[in-house]
């Protein structure tokens, strides 16, 4: 599901980018992770097709040469032929693109790429791993739990009955890597547990269990390097009982309220965990920051790091920051102007390292 997601960003993403200034050098990535050359993406990109597919470029396909220092277009009875990039703009969501895996790729390579490295990426991509270091930075976090698949196979009776123990119910249960809210389940009695468990094991060996929250979703995006910026918060409010995969990409009749209408020291509360929340993960570029906000009581919780939001206009991220005074175009620029930035920074260390 989130190949459709990453196709509809990256259109939003080529369509807007400032021709003034930029030549967009468009790579689609098959779902079996075949990456195609410029001009069968560029294809699949001005069509209505939903997803890259391997018969999109049959006869080419791209390949990495970190030796050669970027990335090859190999084409059958042709020599390789090198593909100029000064910076990669990745949208792929979820797994493989957004859990450092590419960024890796792109590091080997000696590609700056747009938004967090390989460490960021991967504990963003991690809701366990992140947890842990959100609590370990002091920064307040909602009662959780998280289940290695095997603990439950062992154990499914007392897993099951220390959770609701330990959280009570309502809980959400979800795979610790994963985006778009693709395997989420609420789980309103312990009967419904079980089934809940078994959706998010078939997307992760890892899960992690939230005490279901009567709280407002708000959102903020951060946006920067070493000295990054919070955006204005907004709200969302969902059509369903929570901001599930239909209610993001398919109804469309969830809301969103920018600015959110909260207490102006609430918003200021928020806006410094986001940049904190940042700072713990080891972020760059850019990150939007979820929390929950308590109805009755007021207090806030973090939930998670998105570090590779939604892209299309209509995103939550880039409205964010169309909110605060920077126009999607703008926003474009800038991220890849911080993805420049870095790689000049990382360039400087390699010669030092060599010298």
């Amino acid at each position: 599901m989130e190949h459709e997601v990453s196709l509809v960003s990256a259109r939003g993403v080529a369509f807007a980018l400032d021709p003034e200034r930029f030549e967009t050098v468009p790579l689609g990535i098959c779902g079996n992770g075949r990456w195609l050359g410029p001009a069968e993406s560029a294809r699949v990109l001005l069509s209505d097709a939903k997803r890259v597919d391997a018969g999109n470029g049959a006869g080419s396909r791209l390949v990495v040469d970190p030796g050669f220092g970027g990335l090859l277009r190999m084409t059958p009875g042709a020599e390789a032929q090198p593909v100029p990039l000064d910076v990669v703009f990745s949208v792929v969501h979820g797994w493989g693109g957004e859990d450092g895996r590419i960024q890796g790729l792109l590091e080997l390579a000696g590609i700056p790429c747009v938004g967090a490295g390989v460490l960021g990426s991967a504990v963003g991509m991690d809701k366990q791993i992140a947890k842990a270091l959100f609590e370990e930075r002091g920064l307040p976090v909602g009662p959780w739990r998280s289940m290695r698949r095997g603990d439950w196979l062992r154990d499914r009776l007392g897993e099951q009955a220390r959770l609701v123990a330990a959280l009570g119910l309502p809980l959400f249960v979800k795979p610790a890597n994963g985006g778009s809210s693709v395997g989420i389940s609420k789980v309103r009695t312990q009967a419904e547990l079980p089934s809940a468990l078994e959706l998010a094991f078939a997307h992760d060996g890892k899960v992690v269990i939230e005490k279901g929250l009567e709280a407002r979703e708000v959102e903020c995006a951060v946006l920067g390097n070493d000295n990054p910026q919070a955006s204005v918060a907004g709200e969302i409010v969902p059509s369903g009982e929570f901001y599930d995969y239909a209610s993001k990409y398919e109804d469309g009749t969830s809301k969103l309220l920018i600015p959110a209408p909260l207490a102006p020291g609430v918003s200021d509360e928020i806006r410094a965990l986001a940049i904190r929340a940042f700072d713990a993960l080891d972020l760059c570029g850019m990150a939007r920051v979820d929390f929950f906000v308590e109805k009755q009581a007021g207090r806030v919780f973090l939930n998670e790091v998105n570090t590779l939001p939604g892209f299309t206009p209509i995103s939550m991220y880039p409205k964010l920051w169309e909110a605060t005074g920077l126009s999607y175009r703008e926003l474009l620029t800038r991220l890849i102007e911080l993805a420049r930035e870095r790689g000049v920074a990382e360039r400087e260390r390699a010669r030092r390292r060599e010298a």
